[in-house]
C-alpha cells in the first residue's frame, strides 16, 4: 500500500457523486476534482501492470508495451472528450471539449519537457554540484522531438500563407487543412515507428546501456487484472471528468484551454511524473531525462496522430492547427532539451530556468480567455 493507493478511495466517492449528487455547479466541481485525484492511484497502478508484463515479455516486446501504454491515462481522457463533443448538439459544449482535447497535445509536451524535466534536475541537483547523463542517448531524444515539434507546425503555416482557408480552432472542414493534418499524422506515426524500430531492435544496447532482465514481482494473471480493473476504472473517471469540464469551466472562469493545457496532462501522467523526479533523487538522470523527453516525443509523434485518426472514427475530422502562442512554446522548449543535452551535464540552476518557462506559459493560458468563434488565419 503505498501514499498514492490511498487515492482510491475517491473512486467510490466520484461514483456517488455522480450517481446521486444533483446536477448543480458546487456539485459538479466536487466531481471533476474527485474524478481527478482518483486517476492518480489508476494510473499509477496501470503504470505498474505494465511494468510487470513488460518484465515478462522481454526487452522488445516489454519496452514496445511500455511505449504504447506510456501515456494510456491521458489517451483514454483525451478520445473520452472528443467523443463527448461529436455527440453533444450543443455547439458551445462541443467547443469547450474540443479546447481541452487540442491543448492536451502541446499541455502534455510542455509539460514533460519544462515541468517534469525541470523538477527532476531541481530535485537530482539540489545536494550535487552537477549530474552526469549519456549525451549520445539524451541527443537522439532530442533529435526526435525537434522533428516531431518541426511536424506540428507545418499545418499551422500552411494556414499562415493561406490566409484565404477559413479554419476553428480544434476541429476543420477545410478538405485541404483535413488533408493536410492526416498526411503529417501518418508521417508522425512512421517515424514514431522506426523510432520504436531503432531502440527496442537494432540500436537496443544504446537505450539499455547492457542492464539486466528485472525479475517480475507480479504473477502475469495479477498483473493482466490490475492493467484491465485499472483501465475500466480510468475510463469510467474520464468520463465523469469530461461530463464535468463545462460547468466546471463556467462556475470558475477557466478556460476550456487551461485546463486541457495543464489539469489533464499533469492528472494523465502524474505517476510517470513521478518515477522521472524519483529516478533523478537517485542520480539516474540517463531513465528521468529518458522518461521526461520520451514521453514528450510519444504525444507529439503517436498520441497527436492517434487523435486525428480517431476523430475520423467519429465522421469528424480533428486539426493539427496549434495557436501562435502554443507554437512559439513547442519550439523553445524543443530548443531548450537539444541545448542541455549538448554537455551530458545538468545541475539545479538549470531545472530552475525550465520550472520558471513553465510558470510563464501556465500564466499566460490561465488569462487568455478561451476562444470563441473562427480562429483568425493566421
Amino acid at each position: 500500500m503505498t501514499p498514492l493507493d490511498a487515492l482510491l478511495i475517491f473512486v467510490p466517492i466520484s461514483f456517488g457523486l455522480k450517481l446521486f449528487g444533483p446536477h448543480t455547479p458546487p456539485f459538479q466541481i466536487a466531481l471533476f476534482v474527485t474524478s481527478c485525484l482518483a486517476v492518480l492511484p489508476l494510473a499509477g497502478r496501470m503504470g505498474h501492470a505494465t511494468e510487470e508484463l513488460a518484465k515478462r515479455l522481454g526487452p522488445n516486446l516489454g519496452g514496445l508495451l511500455n511505449a504504447t501504454f506510456g501515456n494510456a491515462a491521458e489517451l483514454i481522457i483525451t478520445i473520452l472528450a472528443m467523443q463527448a463533443a461529436y455527440k453533444t448538439n450543443d455547439p458551445a459544449l462541443q467547443r469547450t471539449l474540443l479546447d481541452v482535447v487540442q491543448a492536451s497535445i502541446t499541455g502534455s509536451i510542455l509539460g514533460n519537457i519544462l515541468l517534469v524535466l525541470g523538477l527532476a534536475i531541481v530535485v537530482g541537483g539540489w545536494k550535487r554540484e552537477t549530474q552526469t547523463f549519456n549525451r549520445t542517448l539524451a541527443g537522439m531524444h532530442a533529435s526526435l522531438l525537434i522533428l516531431a515539434v518541426a511536424g506540428l507546425m507545418v499545418p499551422a503555416l500552411f494556414l499562415h500563407a493561406r490566409p484565404d482557408l477559413a479554419h476553428i480552432h480544434g476541429e476543420t472542414s477545410n478538405p485541404a487543412v483535413q488533408k493536410l493534418s492526416v498526411g503529417v499524422s501518418v508521417i508522425l506515426m512512421g517515424i514514431y515507428l522506426l523510432g520504436l524500430f531503432f531502440s527496442l531492435k537494432t540500436h537496443r544496447s544504446v537505450f539499455t546501456g547492457g542492464e539486466e532482465a528485472e525479475v517480475p514481482h507480479w504473477s502475469f494473471k495479477k498483473a493482466i487484472s490490475v492493467l484491465v480493473i485499472a483501465t475500466v476504472g480510468v475510463m469510467f473517471m474520464s468520463e465523469f471528468m469530461v461530463h464535468s469540464i463545462e460547468p466546471v469551466t463556467h462556475s470558475l472562469g477557466l478556460s476550456p484551454i487551461f485546463v486541457g493545457f495543464v489539469v489533464v496532462p499533469i492528472i494523465g501522467n502524474a505517476a510517470e511524473h513521478a518515477t522521472a523526479v524519483v529516478m533523478a533523487a537517485q542520480n539516474k538522470m540517463d531513465i528521468a531525462i529518458g522518461i521526461a523527453v520520451g514521453s514528450s516525443t510519444q504525444i507529439a509523434l503517436f498520441v497527436a496522430p492517434l487523435l486525428v485518426f480517431v476523430s475520423m472514427l467519429f465522421g469528424h475530422h480533428l486539426s493539427l492547427i496549434f495557436t501562435q502562442v502554443e507554437l512559439v512554446a513547442l519550439v523553445a522548449s524543443a530548443a531548450v532539451v537539444g541545448f542541455i543535452s549538448q554537455d551530458g551535464e545538468t545541475h539545479w540552476l538549470e531545472g530552475a530556468q525550465l520550472l520558471a518557462v513553465y510558470a510563464i506559459i501556465v500564466l499566460a493560458f490561465l488569462l487568455v480567455p478561451p476562444l470563441s468563434g473562427p480562429a483568425p488565419a493566421h
